[in-house]
């Protein structure tokens, strides 16, 4: 199971220690979660956490898809899925 370390700071730290925010979202795969008043406002990744993120979302989203296609009888036999797909690739 996927699994992210959160760490919680204030707003000023975000503002005072930005290279250490910074290099703890980075180096250490951790979201931190950016207070304002004591309250969560914004959650700071690494760019390459972000990019693994969006990734898994995508893939559940067309998996979701798939099984919704699944339920609702939306679906062909795998001879015939696999000759259109012959004939698209001699068509390409």
């Amino acid at each position: 199971m996927y699994e992210l370390k959160e760490i919680i700071r204030p707003s000023a730290d975000l503002r005072n220690h930005y290279n250490e925010v910074s290099k703890q979202c980075r180096e250490n795969n951790e979201a931190v979660i950016i207070t304002v008043n004591g309250r969560g406002d914004t959650v700071s990744l690494g760019y390459e956490e972000y990019k693994r993120m969006k990734a898994r979302i995508e893939l559940l989203e067309i998996l979701a898809e798939a099984d919704e296609d699944v339920r609702c009888r939306r679906v062909a036999p795998i001879k015939d899925t696999f000759d259109d797909l012959r004939k698209i690739l001699k068509e390409g």
